[in-house]
């Protein structure tokens, strides 16, 4: 048996993990809503003045480039640009972590599972390679993808949005 941690997770010591979490349904509320005022203009106008599509406009547009800067600022530093987990956090597709990561990233779930005497319930045999390497270039992928985004984003925005 490898010295694999997988499901436990708790929130103590974790506020910034949790505002992030509040921030995605924030964002979700006010582009949705905002989207939907940009989507069927004539049905809101008939309950609301004009300009407020106006307003939407500028929300819509604002949360957009929000939410982007929060990711490329935030997560991306956090998760993909961290020397100890470049280029990514294999626990997003495994769930997850090694026994000393567990110690070091998180000691008070640590210390609450051996104080419990559960720590040997969640070991969890290692992963096969090939599937590891799957997921590495999943990683991969999924940063190309994410940075040409962002690179092409700024460019529309220096260069095309007039």
């Amino acid at each position: 048996m490898s010295a694999k941690v997988r499901g436990h997770v708790t929130a103590g010591g974790r506020i910034g993990k949790s505002f992030d979490y509040f921030a995605v349904f924030w964002g979700i509320m006010v582009i949705g809503t905002s989207g939907l005022m940009l989507w069927f203009p004539e049905f809101f106008t008939l309950f609301m003045p004009g300009w407020v599509i106006n307003v939407a406009t500028i929300i819509h547009s604002d949360e957009a480039l929000l939410a982007t800067g929060f990711i490329f600022t935030i997560h991306f530093f956090n998760t993909h640009f961290r020397p100890e987990k470049f280029p990514m956090d294999k626990v997003i597709f495994t769930g997850r972590t090694t026994l000393e990561e567990l110690k070091e990233e998180r000691p008070a779930e640590y210390e609450e599972l051996v104080a419990k005497n559960e720590l040997e319930k969640h070991l969890a045999y290692p992963l096969n390679p090939k599937t590891v390497r799957i997921m590495v270039i999943l990683g991969w992928a999924a940063l190309f993808i994410g940075l040409s985004l962002v690179i092409g984003i700024i460019y529309s925005m220096i260069f095309v949005y007039k």
